[in-house]
Formats: C-alpha cells, sequence, structure tokens
C-alpha cells in the first residue's frame, strides 16, 4: 500500500470519502458531527471536500465522534500483497507535537485492530484524548527511549521494550532521545 506520493502524506480524497461514507453511515448531519467532533463545521466541509489538510488530533476527533477506529477514516484499499517502504505510506503530523504517525495495516472488515509505525523527536510531547471505548493500545519501542501510556501511569521504554494500556483514557508518547520510533497496534474491542 502506498499513496503514489513521494512525501508520503495522506491523500485527502481517502479521508473526504471515508469521513462521507461514516457519517452517511451514522446519519449525521455535518453540523451535527462538527459539533460532536469540538469542530467547526467549515472544517469538516472542506475535509469532506478534500480540500482541507487535517492534522492527526482533528481525525482523532472525527473518529471518536462517529464510533470508529481511526484507520476507517485514513486507509486505502488494500492489494493482495501489501509492502510499505520505509518513508513512505500514509502518513498524518500531529498539529502540536513533534509527532508522525504512518498506518501499516488498517484493521480488516470485522477486525478491529490498527498497526502504525510511529516517529517522535524530543521536545514536545504527543497528547492523546481518549479512543473509543474498548481500545487498548499495544507499544514497541524501536529505536529511542520513549515516555509513554496513561497521563498518570506513563512509563520509560527503551529499545524493544513492549507495553499495553487502555487507549480509552487520555494518553502521551514523548520521545526522550532524538530519532525515537515505535509500532504501535491499536485494539478496539
Amino acid at each position: 500500500m502506498t499513496d503514489g506520493k513521494a512525501s508520503g502524506t495522506l491523500p485527502r480524497e481517502w479521508v473526504a470519502a471515508a469521513l462521507r461514507r461514516e457519517r452517511t453511515k451514522a446519519g449525521i448531519s455535518l453540523s451535527e458531527l462538527a459539533k460532536r467532533a469540538g469542530i467547526a463545521k467549515s472544517t469538516l466541509s472542506q475535509l469532506e471536500a478534500a480540500t482541507g489538510n487535517p492534522g492527526i488530533e482533528t481525525l482523532w476527533a472525527l473518529a471518536v465522534a462517529l464510533g470508529v477506529p481511526f484507520s476507517v477514516l485514513v486507509e486505502s484499499p488494500a492489494p493482495a500483497v501489501t509492502v510499505i517502504r520505509a518513508g513512505e505510506g500514509p502518513t498524518m503530523h500531529a498539529e502540536q507535537a513533534s509527532y508522525a504517525g504512518t498506518l501499516l495495516s488498517p484493521g480488516p472488515s470485522g477486525v478491529r485492530r490498527d498497526i502504525y509505525h510511529g516517529a517522535l523527536e524530543p521536545g514536545s510531547v504527543r497528547e492523546s484524548e481518549p479512543h473509543i471505548p474498548g481500545s487498548v493500545e499495544h507499544l514497541i519501542v524501536s529505536t529511542g527511549r520513549l515516555l509513554a501510556g496513561p497521563r498518570d501511569a506513563t512509563v520509560e521504554l527503551a529499545v524493544g521494550d513492549y507495553m499495553s494500556y487502555r487507549g480509552d483514557v487520555p494518553h502521551l508518547y514523548e520521545a526522550l532521545t532524538p530519532a525515537t520510533t515505535f509500532v504501535l497496534i491499536m485494539q478496539h474491542t
């Protein structure tokens, strides 16, 4: 799965189509979804028209408001064999932290798990609001050192360390060394 762009940015058309599809499935208006997600109606309208450029926080808020896993809003049609080269794939950037997350594998229909590759630099904290109820995050550090977990129970992790925690509570990720990377598996029960 590649997005056809060397920069690895998330194609706006994927997000626009997914937002329209999920909003229609939920049977809610543009105004109602914007209200539930805490974003401006004009922002949502731009996103559905594929003219907006959403940050990860906006997409998370929309996914939670729709009651769907985050990957539903950013997934692409998957071929029979999937290869994502380092530095490619649909990548979302945080608006308030030096964080980039690349969706490696959205959960297929009926399976509610997503796999991400995360990259984070020291100096900012990636604060994450609660995901849909029943979410659990599994995290494995690939390079560097990371402080992660629920806001009131963070743990320092080194290369190869694994941790699991509830994703439906406020949580965070903070790089303690430059070029910190990790694999994040989100499980939605």
